[in-house]
């Protein structure tokens, strides 16, 4: 999971995340380089921080905010090239 920098969670530490009401548990926090196994609760959650967490999927899943929905646009055959047999 990827906080993003305008993320809610971004400033708040692991243990009030919120993760622990929805029974995820982060087994590795990634920063830039740097890993940290096991994350502590006090550890204050960055901007673009990477997260490997063990849960529920569909926990997991409704914290991962919708994408927005590209449209199509169908071509007229006006705009179409001819074809030739």
């Amino acid at each position: 999971m990827v906080v993003h920098a305008g993320s809610d969670m971004v400033g708040k530490k692991l243990g009030d995340s919120g993760l622990d009401d929805r029974d995820i548990t982060v087994l590795t926090l990634h920063r830039g380089p740097q890993v940290i196994p096991n994350p502590r609760h006090k550890t204050v959650l960055e901007g673009e921080d990477r997260l490997l967490c063990f849960g529920k999927l569909e926990e997991m899943r409704s914290m991962i905010p919708d994408r927005k929905q590209r449209r199509v646009k169908r071509l007229m055959k006006k705009h179409l090239p001819p074809t030739t047999p």
